[in-house]
This record gives C-alpha cells, sequence and structure tokens, in this order.
C-alpha cells in the first residue's frame, strides 16, 4: 500500500500540472462511479494535498475529490495523445487540461464532497496528526499512543494506527522499529513516554527523508523490510520474520538489534486491536 511519501510525492506531481488550471474534462469509471462528477467539468483547480495515505484536490466550486490507493491504485500523468501504461479499463478518474492528462487507476476509494466538509468527513476527521505537516507535534501522538484502547496492542499495530498518526505503513513500521530498536511485539503500555516520542520522531524523519521534503536528503536505506533471513547489516543476527497483525503481514526484525523481553508476546503473537483507519 502506498505510504505517506509516496502520496506526497503523487501530490507534488499532480500539482504541478493541475493548480490553477482548468478541468476540460471529467469522467469516472468503474464500480461506485463517482456521481456528480461532470461537475468538474470548465472548474478550477485550488490545490492538490496529501493527507495521511489520501489524495485531496480541490476545485473552484467548492467540491473536493478524495482518494485512498488502498493496496494497488495509482496516479498517472500524461500529455494529450500520449498512450497510457495501463488499460483504460482500469481507470478510475480521468482529469484533462489542456496540457495534461492526469488518470487513476485502480483506487478503490473515489470520491467527491464538499470541501467546507472536510473537517467533519469521518474518514478525514477521524485521522491523526500528518507525519508531514509543518505543525506536526509528537507529543499530541504520544497522548494519542496512550489511548487504553491501545494500551494492550503491539507496538508493530499501533504504529500504523492512522488514527494515532497519519502515513506510516507497513515499511516505515519495519524501518522506524528498527531503528529505534524495539520489538514488534511489544505492547504500547510496555513503552516509555521516551521510547513512544522516539517512535514518532523517526517515523517522522523517515517519511520526510523519503517524501523529498527534506532538501539534499536521500530515500531511506531499507535494513529490514523485506530482507527475512538475510543478515542484519548492523550486527550481522539473521533476521527473523512472523505474522503480526488482524491482517496477518509479516513483520521482519533483528532479534539483536530489537530484543524480546521477558513481558513481551512471542513472535507471531496476536492481540486484536481496532481498525487502522483511512
Amino acid at each position: 500500500m502506498p505510504e505517506g511519501d509516496a502520496l506526497a510525492r503523487f501530490a507534488r506531481r499532480l500539482a504541478a500540472v493541475l493548480e490553477g488550471r482548468t478541468i476540460l474534462r471529467a469522467e469516472a469509471h468503474g464500480p461506485g462511479a463517482v456521481p456528480r462528477v461532470e461537475l468538474l467539468k470548465g472548474q478550477h483547480v485550488e490545490s492538490v494535498e496529501a493527507v495521511g495515505k489520501n489524495l485531496l484536490i480541490r476545485f473552484g466550486n467548492g467540491l473536493t475529490m478524495r482518494t485512498h490507493l488502498r493496496m494497488y491504485g495509482t496516479w498517472h500523468v500524461y500529455r494529450p495523445g500520449e498512450p497510457w501504461l495501463r488499460p483504460s479499463t482500469r481507470a478510475r478518474l480521468v482529469l484533462e487540461t489542456a496540457d495534461a492528462l492526469v488518470v487513476n487507476f485502480d483506487a478503490p476509494v473515489v470520491e467527491l464532497l464538499e470541501t467546507r466538509a472536510e473537517p467533519f468527513h469521518r474518514p478525514l476527521a477521524a485521522l491523526g496528526p500528518n507525519l508531514l505537516a509543518d505543525d506536526f507535534e509528537v507529543d499530541e501522538v504520544v497522548q494519542r499512543f496512550r489511548d487504553p484502547a491501545l494500551a494492550g496492542v503491539t507496538i508493530g499495530d499501533a504504529v500504523m494506527d492512522q488514527h494515532v498518526m497519519a502515513g506510516v505503513g507497513n515499511i516505515w513500521k519495519h524501518e522506524t522499529l528498527f531503528r529505534c530498536g524495539i520489538y514488534p511485539w511489544r505492547r504500547v503500555r510496555d513503552l516509555s513516554d521516551d521510547e513512544l516520542r522516539a517512535i514518532v520522531e523517526t517515523a517522522r524523519q523517515l517519511l520526510r527523508a523519503a517524501a523529498g521534503i527534506v532538501p539534499g536528503t536521500r530515500r531511506p536505506t531499507y535494513f529490514v523490510y523485506g530482507k527475512a533471513g538475510r543478515p542484519c547489516r548492523r550486527c550481522g543476527t539473521l533476521l527473523r520474520s512472523a505474522p503480526q497483525g488482524n491482517d496477518v503481514r509479516s513483520t521482519t526484525w533483528c532479534p539483536r538489534c530489537q530484543p524480546r523481553r521477558s513481558c513481551d508476546l512471542p513472535p507471531g503473537g496476536k492481540l486484536g486491536g481496532r481498525s487502522r483507519g483511512p
């Protein structure tokens, strides 16, 4: 699933060809195609913004297009007449200006709402602070981790809870916990505020670097994600992997750099957490 950094890059790419332009053609396709999409024709694009894993395109008539890519969605930008790299049958949304064609493929969530309703729209209102926002407050997220509903949840699940902080997915979960030396099956209640603060700060640093927000920084190296069975780049211990969470995704960690304590759940230990949100 594209994470917050990928959405930030999509937003910049789309903003470059949409902001300040007029929509000449707007089409919606596929299951649950967006009603009233024709209202976007002739409209001026005010802004394009990534909010967590959501992408918002705002128009001059007070409407906002919200998309969520989930696992397989993506955005492409084409010049007029340029061949598409995916079949047209997979296009969910097409926005055309005088000099560009913006196509959303395979996104399961494409909806139109009033811009003024954004703060009250449940999928957006439920989000925690956006890790890529300039006004991000670390301590606010630490307090969200202290929600009693999360006390017994493993940190590997909780760090991806979009109600706590918006933007982290499976990749940056791995890399954040490794860099912080945190075993993924530790319960949230067993982490100190300082440990939680380090997790939040590290996640923000990784996402900002991956999104290209910090000038002169390179995309962070993957130390553990996708590397199960290989030697740890820090200590040489073989990396292990086990299923985690309600969706049973694999989590990879270093047994030496991220040691398990006697009170921690075993690898693959399951505690039901709440829905991670949009």
